[in-house]
């Protein structure tokens, strides 16, 4: 058994768990030993997570970001091994999330520390790790790299799971596989009856009135688009589009694209 002081693993909790009666210098100086580097540390860390000059504060005067980073500067005051980050932006608003997340990366690239971040949000694992781990019913199913994870993913379960895509049937022969959409390299060795899996992103649409497909729906979100289609066979796809792609209407008649 080792003593928790002596495990060098930092943690940042979901509801940061700063303690209230103490000022800010006092939270991240929590866990280091009481000498003359104490205050030194302390004012190197704050510097590092942008809060420099705000050591005399109180928890409930920061905002949410601030408390958060506050959490993390108290996890790396020690000099951990390992920094353990539990969903520490569910509490954040949507515009707030993405800024912090982005502020977060920088901290920990600079603080060159190892971390395990836990999450349930599929893009702050995708756009914060190296390496995404993808657990399901307490078995870890995948590690890989957010790219490979992505555009590799091992099973039809982890596809659903990271992101959203479109499955046909096929028939994979000599590397390549055939679907109602057409032929393409299928990267395996493996043969016969399989399903193919296409992300929304890779399906483009060309309006054309002798197109094999129909627009049902749309939702427009500016920088982007979901187009959600069907086939003349009955199938239905969606479809990721820029925003400045094209103004889709329902009933129209589109050509499909399909990018490797």
């Amino acid at each position: 058994f080792t003593p928790p002081e002596q495990r060098q693993v930092g943690m940042v909790f979901q509801e940061y768990a700063l303690f209230p009666h103490l000022n800010v210098a006092e939270n991240v100086a929590y866990g280091l030993p009481k000498n003359a580097e104490r205050a030194k540390r302390v004012r190197e860390v704050l510097e590092l997570v942008g809060l420099a000059g705000v050591e005399k504060r109180m928890p409930f005067e920061l905002s949410g970001g601030q408390q958060q980073r506050v959490a993390l500067a108290r996890a790396l005051a020690p000099q951990p091994a390992l920094v353990l980050l539990d969903e520490p932006f569910s509490n954040l608003d949507a515009g707030l999330r993405s800024q912090v997340r982005a502020e977060v990366r920088q901290i920990l690239r600079q603080a060159r520390v190892t971390v395990i971040f836990v999450t349930h949000d599929q893009e702050e694992a995708l756009s914060l790790a190296d390496e995404v781990a993808v657990m399901m019913a307490g078995r870890l199913v995948q590690l890989d790299s957010p790219h490979r994870l992505y555009h590799r993913p091992v099973s039809r379960q982890v596809a659903e799971f990271v992101g959203e895509a479109n499955f046909l049937p096929g028939q994979a022969n000599n590397g390549t596989v055939t679907c109602e959409l057409g032929q393409f390299p299928s990267g395996g060795l493996h043969s016969g009856a399989v399903e193919v899996m296409l992300r929304p992103e890779a399906v483009q649409l060309v309006a054309d009135e002798a197109g094999a497909a129909e627009v049902i729906d749309c939702a427009y979100f500016g920088h982007d688009q979901v187009v959600q289609l069907r086939l003349d066979s009955g199938t239905r796809l969606r479809s990721r589009l820029l925003g400045t792609a094209g103004d889709f209407q329902r009933g129209q008649r589109v050509r499909l694209q399909v990018q490797d």
